[in-house]
């Protein structure tokens, strides 16, 4: 199926007018932010009866979360082998179980019915840089024996079947994984908020909040709130009143951009249907509107207008794919993603009553989605399964210093990613070249009749003489018997 990727309006949202919140209020739930876990938290807590208010500052999904490219799959940002190594086999799994719950959350919201023009379709290829045999099938098998995921090993042949390009070796296939229209699936989120009951007011910065007491206080400029539970679900715009959980967080950029259509020609180089990421989190592109290919620009910690990274992306497609030649890019977006020290999500309790959501990082449709089931269920059902994040503490993200050691760790990372590609590929082209050498060195061989012989046909081979014994075997041997039965000395 075909997808449109263009901004939902806010009238196709079920929003004709942003609605400030200009008069008191209490509600049970005060969500601040209104991106995916915002509105996730907001959708499931309405459902389960709370009365639930969301506060933005600007406007629904304005930053990373309605620009993002609707990806989702199992798993978190932290490699799975690093997340078994902070916390241990079972409550990784455990995790890794609640991401999946998270993945279908977005599946059962993102339908037609529901949201209609959102055009899911199924199918990520995680693709290797290098050749990743070995590593390739250890994953696999902890993927599906231990952590109950369904996946598929490709090895190279079938991945450059549909990617023609000399660039990724092995891959990994996620045939439940899928993608959505990510602009209208933040704003169909909203809608669906909405009608269980949930109330949501833009351009309603939070001035101040006092966290103290059962009934918490919210400032905004020109109303107050009070509600039972406050849930910080923004991200490194929460705010003054917020900057210390703002400081936690390394903002990273990271803008995608589309191209012109390429008519049939990129059905033919890049056959397959869904989403495709490679292993070290460079590339990460999908076909969208027909014939148009999406395509993500490197990270940045450093906001910059979108359309500055358009020539980064033409660039790299041509890298990755020639034959595509210099595709016009049309259309450019982006926002920034608050990432974490340690790479997984925050997620819990700060103090009772405070809670935080936030932290998704690249991968944050299945995550944040996961965070909006456990919160409102920890809220209104005491559902503690938000203490497997407890390892993973608020850590300063070192300000300005730590912006610049990103950007240098991003740099350095894409360096060694491109570094190991080409080694690996200098690696194959060797082996074909060994290959060919010595297919060329046999058919010399055979023409010049210097190759092992076979006899005539008709002449049977002349048996090879008996082997000749050694001396010393020679005066071992025993003597015949004389005629008297005495053995002859």
């Amino acid at each position: 199926m075909s997808e449109t990727f263009t901004s939902v309006s806010q009238e196709e949202a079920g929003f004709r007018d942003r609605v400030r919140l200009s008069f008191d209020l209490d509600a049970d739930i005060c969500v601040i932010g209104a991106g995916l876990a915002g509105l996730s938290i907001a959708l499931e807590a309405a459902r389960l009866g709370a009365s639930v208010a969301v506060l933005e500052g600007r406007h629904i999904g304005w930053n990373a979360s309605g620009n993002q490219l609707g990806t989702v799959l199992p798993g978190f940002a932290l490699p799975l082998t690093d997340l078994i190594e902070r916390i241990g086999f079972e409550d990784a799994r455990e995790l890794w179980t609640l991401s999946k719950e998270g993945a279908e959350f977005v599946r059962a919201n993102a339908t037609e019915e529901n949201m209609p023009g959102i055009a899911p379709s199924n199918g990520v290829l995680e693709v290797s840089n290098v050749d990743a045999g070995d590593r390739l099938i250890s994953r696999l098998q902890m993927l599906n024996e231990d952590f109950d995921t369904e996946v598929e090993g490709w090895q190279v042949d079938r991945v450059r079947e549909v990617l023609r390009t000399d660039r990724y070796f092995h891959g990994v296939y996620y045939p439940k994984a899928f993608q959505v229209d990510g602009r209208k699936y933040v704003h169909g989120l909203a809608a669906l908020a909405r009608r269980a009951g949930a109330r949501i007011f833009e351009d309603t910065p939070v001035v101040s909040i006092d966290h103290s007491g059962i009934r918490k206080r919210i400032v905004t400029p020109s109303a107050r709130m009070r509600a039972t539970h406050i849930v910080l679900a923004g991200n490194i715009h929460l705010g003054a009143p917020l900057r210390r959980l703002s400081e936690t967080l390394l903002p990273v950029w990271r803008y995608a951009g589309i191209t012109a259509p390429l008519g049939e020609r990129v059905h033919e180089i890049i056959a397959f249907k869904g989403a495709v990421m490679d292993s070290d989190g460079v590339d990460h592109f999908r076909i969208v509107d027909g014939d148009r290919l999406m395509w993500e620009s490197p990270e940045t910690t450093w906001a910059a207008r979108p359309q500055r990274f358009a020539g980064s992306v033409r660039r790299r497609i041509r890298t990755i794919f020639p034959e595509l030649g210099n595709v016009e890019v049309t259309d450019m977006f982006g926002g920034a993603t608050g990432q974490t020290v340690h790479g997984m999500p925050q997620i819990g309790q700060l103090r009772k009553g405070l809670w935080v959501a936030s932290g998704f990082g690249r991968q944050g449709m299945n995550t944040s989605a996961m965070a909006g089931q456990m919160i409102a269920r920890s809220i209104l059902w005491g559902d503690e399964r938000w203490k497997l994040f407890s390892p993973f503490e608020l850590v300063w993200a070192g300000g300005a210093t730590g912006r610049v050691a990103g950007q240098l760790v991003g740099i350095w990372g894409r360096a060694s990613s491109a570094a190991a590609g080409s080694l690996a590929r200098y690696r194959e082209r060797a082996r074909v070249k060994d290959r060919e050498r010595e297919a060329r060195l046999a058919e010399a061989n055979r023409a010049a009749g210097t190759g092992p012989r076979r006899p005539p046909s008709g002449v049977r081979p002349r048996p090879a003489p008996p082997p000749k014994r050694p001396a010393r075997e020679a005066e071992q041997v025993v003597e015949p018997a004389s005629h008297d039965g005495a053995v002859s000395q």
